[in-house]
């Protein structure tokens, strides 16, 4: 990872790296997607209402998957001082709140139906909830610290710490009675239909790379961001610098 700790070697690789996840999350995305709610019959218990899996499943993934990038980055900002990392970190985070935020909408949608409820304090969902509160507040105090000049490491710390709560949300319906149904996708098993999992698994692989595109692009306008801000603040400099020309004023 050293290796990118420059920045335009960084920028050299996401110029061809960036349209090429884009463009190809983008369409696969919209295939699985079009593969899951057109093409996939009705599950024999949830009926129609399956189909949102396919928006909430990815959705839930990347909104874990979001902080552990952060959660990431932050330790390679802490261990390793990494120039990058913190503007990593930053990238992740909104399109991390947005996926979080979107899983417990399409939840909640799918919950209505099959559960009778929009809502219910379960294990899984209050963690998730949980979730979405820890990104707005990593990005409120990320923001803080750009803006006032603080350390990055402060965030930093936010992001480790905030990272527990992911195995939370992984195990909770292994470890509480919960409404939410169990693991249907483990390690070498599945107890997802076929007909079923291919579009899910579809869905996923498309919207990682569609994520990816998201943080490399965002990743490029913070850091572009900052080399503005540094032309800015050299010229400033320059300006509050006497001509060398301009001859010195002396007391009489």
């Amino acid at each position: 990872m050293h290796i990118y700790a420059n920045p335009k070697r960084f920028l050299s690789l996401a110029k061809w790296l960036l349209p090429l996840l884009f463009w190809s999350g983008l369409l696969l995305s919209g295939v699985a997607i079009a593969w899951g709610m057109f093409m996939v019959p009705p599950d024999r218990l949830m009926g129609e209402s399956v189909r949102i899996l396919f928006i909430h499943v990815p959705a839930a993934w990347l909104g874990m998957g979001g902080w552990t990038g952060i959660a990431l980055s932050s330790a390679m900002l802490l261990i390793w001082k990494h120039p990058l990392a913190s503007i990593a970190a930053r990238a992740i985070a909104l399109p991390g709140m947005t996926f979080t935020a979107i899983c417990l909408i399409t939840g909640s949608i799918w919950g209505r139906p099959t559960w009778g409820t929009w809502w219910v304090w379960d294990g899984r969902l209050t963690s998730m909830l949980v979730l979405l509160f820890l990104y707005a507040g990593y990005i409120a105090l990320a923001q803080a610290t750009v803006r006032e000049g603080g350390s990055a490491k402060i965030a930093a710390i936010f992001g480790l710490v905030g990272a527990v709560n992911i195995p939370i949300i992984n195990r909770s319906v292994v470890w509480w009675n919960s409404l939410h149904q169990p693991p249907s996708i483990t390690a070498g098993n599945s107890a997802i239909d076929g007909v079923f999992l291919w579009p899910l698994l579809a869905a996923v692989v498309g919207f990682s790379l569609l994520f990816g595109g998201i943080v490399l692009m965002r990743m490029r306008a913070l850091i572009a961001e900052q080399q503005v801000e540094a032309r800015l603040r050299r010229r400033a400099l320059a300006d509050d610098v006497p001509d060398a020309g301009t001859p010195a004023m002396v007391n009489s």
